[in-house]
């Protein structure tokens, strides 16, 4: 189960651009062993200058890097990586020739730095989890999302036949509320993200909804003082009849390409 906790890790996160087009998400959960965290970083900006190359050809949308809270070595993972697509196909692997974009990225470097790269990428860091989401519903979608951006990642399950009616709530009277928060600068943004392939009676989660702010400054002394209408009232209390919160867990933005 708590393999599964994890594939839902998102980030999230990635909610701050291009709110009005379609939005596609591969996680990668990585776990970095103790000592390795400086290899680590080393690959990932590695990876950085790669997935650059990767935008400026159409191939995605951005990538992000996050380091997720609670981060010990016998906590799971460490870091989250969101790589964001305009294209389901292109997200599920069609488009995109990595020799082509090393050669764009890394034109002077020889293969035998090229096969150290690859070797210390494998050495660094377990990659243990790739899944697939989709956005469907947000609220303060222009938010830019800087480095240091908070992220809270909140783990759903709609109970057996309330699929539709979960889904519901949360983009219309819950995104409401949202709205509200965003306006009175209580947080950056939120958004909701179903997973794209499914899922059985047994997966920890079926959505994700994803709240950011700015720093912790604000997720900590925000104001909560925003006044509620009577559907938006019920819908919290009842909210609870039609989903299972399952857990709840934290990012914070280290790196980001566009």
């Amino acid at each position: 189960m708590k393999k599964l906790f994890l594939t839902f890790i998102c980030a999230l996160f990635t909610l701050g651009i291009m709110a009005q087009e379609p939005l596609y998400l591969t996680i990668e959960l990585m776990k970095v062993e103790e000592g390795m965290g400086e290899d680590y970083w080393e690959t990932e900006s590695f990876w950085e200058k790669l997935h650059q190359e990767r935008v400026k050809k159409g191939d995605i949308i951005g990538w992000d890097l996050w380091a997720l809270s609670p981060s010990g070595t016998s906590q799971g993972h460490q870091y989250m990586t969101v790589t964001l697509y305009s294209d389901p196909v292109k997200m599920m692997g069609g488009g995109t020739d990595l020799d082509d974009i090393m050669d764009g990225a890394y034109p002077n470097m020889s293969q035998f730095e090229i096969d150290k790269k690859m070797d210390l990428t494998v050495k660094s860091r377990d990659l243990a989890v790739l899944v697939y989401f989709q956005r469907i519903a947000t609220a303060g979608g222009d938010y830019e999302m800087p480095l240091g951006t908070i992220a809270r990642f909140n783990f759903m399950k709609a109970k057996p036949g309330q699929y539709n009616a979960y889904e519901e709530m949360e983009s219309t009277i819950f995104k409401g509320i949202h709205e509200q928060s965003v306006a009175a600068g209580s947080e950056a943004s939120w958004g909701l993200l179903r997973s794209m392939l499914g899922y059985g009676t047994e997966a920890y989660a079926s959505h994700v909804t994803v709240d950011m702010f700015k720093d912790w400054d604000q997720y900590f002394n925000a104001s909560t003082n925003i006044e509620w209408t009577e559907e938006q009232l019920e819908a919290v209390n009842t909210i609870d009849d039609i989903r299972d919160l399952k857990s709840i867990a934290f990012g914070t933005l280290v790196k980001k390409v566009r």
